[in-house]
């Protein structure tokens, strides 16, 4: 025998295919729900109180899942601290709907005037120190009452930058 004839052909190895198809784990999940769902139909026709007793039992449930609220420690909400003003105290400006710390607040020559504000135009943001920076420091001359709360308005003199002895009325909440 010769060499050539004890060398043995070298086997190829093929993957083997597994039945894992998927389409056909999809029918069968399919169809294990229809037969579920349909002995569950069936089971009105046979027994109706165990039936209405299981779509009650799973609505109470979900009744008092939806009803529980979830945990006890749920965190504070937080917002602009209202604090009691008093005349002749130095206080800063700042805006109590603003997060823009570059945000302005507005100062205007009578109280209800902030309720007549409308920022569409332009042409009030040019006037002379009408719009102040947040944290410029005031002091409270006066107060007014609107829409049946007290000290609603307060009336201040600007005490530093550009607009310094200036008076005008703000909304006391812009004023910490």
């Amino acid at each position: 025998m010769s060499n050539e004839e004890n060398v043995q052909p070298e086997e190829t190895v093929q993957p083997q295919q597994t039945n894992t198809n998927n389409e056909s784990a999809a029918d069968n999940a399919k169809e294990t729900a229809g037969n579920a769902l349909s002995s569950f139909l069936s089971l009105k026709e046979t027994n109706p109180k165990v039936f209405f007793g299981t779509i009650g039992g799973i609505a109470v449930l979900l009744v008092l899942l939806m009803s529980s609220g979830g945990s006890g420690s749920k965190p504070a909400l937080t917002g602009p601290k209202l604090i009691n003003l008093a005349i002749g105290q130095r206080y800063s400006l700042k805006s109590a709907n603003a997060y823009d710390p570059a945000a302005t607040v507005r100062l205007v020559s009578t109280p209800g005037a902030i309720a007549a504000y409308d920022d569409t135009e332009e042409a009030d943001r040019n006037g002379a120190c009408q719009h102040i920076p947040q944290g410029t420091q005031v002091s409270v001359l006066e107060f007014a009452d609107a829409f049946g709360k007290q000290n609603a308005y307060a009336k201040v003199r600007v005490e530093d930058g550009s607009c310094k002895g200036n008076e005008a009325w703000a909304l006391a909440i812009d004023i910490q």
